[in-house]
C-alpha cells in the first residue's frame, strides 16, 4: 500500500473507561499498540498517532503528533493528520482491540475508487476505520470551519463508500464493561 499513512486517533479523553483506553492491555498488548500493529502490518507506512498524552504514549514507545485541535474529536484528529502527511490516509481509533491487517487492506483497496472516503461497516454505524484520501480535505476542513464536529455529519459532505469487514473487526472499547463483554484478559 504505498504511499498510504496509517493514522491512530489517540486523543479522546476516556471519560467513559476512567483511564486512557489506549493503554489499556488487551493479553499483555495496550490497545493502540495492537492497532499500530494492524495497520503496519497491512502495509501503513509510516503509521502515526495522533493526540493522547506524549509521555503516557512513550511509556509504550509511541511518539505522537500533537493533534491542532485537541478536544475536537475524530474529526479533528483527522484534519491534523491531513496538515502533517502529503498522502491518502488509513484512519484507525485506537480502541479497536480486534482490527486485523485484512479489514484495513480491504478498506485501503476500496478507498482506491473513485471516492473520497471508505468507511468500514460492521453494522454498528462508527466510522472507526477509514481510509480519508487527500481529496476529501477540503469538504472536511469546510465542515469543521461551519462547527461541525461529528465525524458522521462531516463526511456526509463526501462521497464515500461503505466497506464490508468482519463482524467483530471493529468492536471498540469505551467503558470497563466493554473489556469483560470481549472476553479476553486486560491487564
Amino acid at each position: 500500500m504505498a504511499d498510504l499513512v496509517g493514522v491512530v486517533l489517540a486523543g479522546g479523553a476516556s471519560r467513559r473507561m476512567g483511564r486512557t483506553k489506549a493503554l489499556i492491555e488487551i493479553d499483555g498488548v495496550p490497545m493502540v499498540r495492537r492497532v499500530v500493529d494492524a495497520l503496519a502490518a497491512a502495509g501503513c507506512a509510516p503509521v502515526v498517532v495522533v493526540g493522547g498524552d506524549p509521555g503516557e504514549l512513550a511509556s509504550v514507545g509511541l511518539q505522537p503528533v500533537a493533534d491542532h485541535q485537541p478536544g475536537e474529536g475524530p474529526l479533528g484528529g483527522i484534519l491534523t493528520a491531513l496538515r502533517v502527511e502529503d498522502t491518502d490516509l488509513l484512519v484507525a481509533a485506537c480502541d479497536l482491540p480486534d482490527l486485523t491487517a485484512e479489514a484495513v487492506r480491504t478498506v485501503a483497496i476500496a478507498g482506491a475508487a473513485d471516492v473520497d472516503v471508505a468507511v468500514a461497516a460492521d453494522g454498528h454505524g462508527h466510522a472507526a476505520l477509514l481510509r480519508v484520501n487527500r481529496r476529501a480535505e477540503p469538504a472536511l476542513e469546510r465542515a469543521f470551519a461551519a462547527g461541525e464536529r461529528r465525524l458522521g455529519a462531516a463526511l456526509e459532505h463526501c462521497r464515500t463508500v461503505a466497506v464490508e469487514v468482519a463482524a467483530g473487526t471493529l468492536r471498540n472499547v469505551n467503558e470497563p464493561a466493554d473489556l469483560d463483554a470481549r472476553g479476553s484478559r486486560a491487564g
